[in-house]
Order: C-alpha cells, then sequence, then structure tokens
C-alpha cells in the first residue's frame, strides 16, 4: 500500500485529462489505485483469516525461476512463440499436478493473447 501511495500522490501533481484523452498521470494514478485496492483486500483478509505459516519451496521457486529465464532467453535467440509455450510447461512442475492437456490450453491461450497485442494494439512483439 505505500508503494502504491508512493507512486499515486506523485501523480496527481500530472495532468489527469480523462479516459478519451489521458494525461501522463491518469495511468501511474489507476494503477496505483488498483494496487492500494488490493493491498486494503489484503490486509482486511489477513485480519479476518486464522494465520496460516508459510512453507517456502525452494524448488518450485528455482523451478519458476528457471521458467522465466528460458523464456527470455528463448524470446531472445529464437521467438516468443517457443519462449511461451517453454514458460508454460516448464512452469507446470511447480504445481502439484502436471497436465500436458492442460499446458496447451493454456499456452494458446497466452499464444492468442500476444497475437491480440501484436494485431489489435500494434505491439511490437517478435512472435515468429
Amino acid at each position: 500500500m505505500a508503494l502504491a501511495l508512493g507512486f499515486g500522490v506523485p501523480s496527481v501533481g500530472y495532468s489527469l485529462g480523462a479516459l478519451s484523452h489521458a494525461g501522463p498521470g491518469l495511468f501511474p494514478f489507476i494503477v496505483s489505485c488498483m494496487l492500494f485496492l488490493i493491498g486494503v483486500v489484503t490486509v482486511v483478509r489477513a485480519r479476518l483469516v486464522a494465520p496460516v505459516p508459510l512453507e517456502l519451496q525452494f524448488r518450485n521457486i528455482a523451478i519458476i525461476l528457471g521458467s522465466l529465464c528460458g523464456f527470455a532467453l528463448l524470446s531472445h535467440f529464437v521467438n516468443m512463440l517457443a519462449g511461451i509455450v517453454f514458460l508454460v510447461f516448464a512452469s507446470g512442475f511447480a504445481g502439484t499436478s502436471y497436465s500436458v492437456v492442460r499446458n496447451l490450453k493454456i499456452a494458446a491461450v497466452l499464444i492468442g493473447i500476444a497475437f491480440a497485442f501484436q494485431k489489435l494494439l500494434g505491439v511490437s512483439l517478435p512472435l515468429y
């Protein structure tokens, strides 16, 4: 919540504009408001739910970090489609169950989102 305030309060000093013609402060203001709201919900929920001890599983952390590094390397040296597929299939090993069908569905949705960003929004993504 402090991070949200740290970015949200100074963004009010910039011109916010309107949703149809956004100013330079609108995007950081909206993102910081959403982040602050998530923080408030988290704090309220933490006060209402009984505490549970945190179990760090370093194996899963290493798997996720490795899959992110592999995604970055494959996206840079091959293409982003290969990186997305690698990310989904490699990070699936951190879960409690592994399903190739589920991973294919997730990869297909993420690839569809990437194509939407590229074709509809004009974001320069090295997909192929």
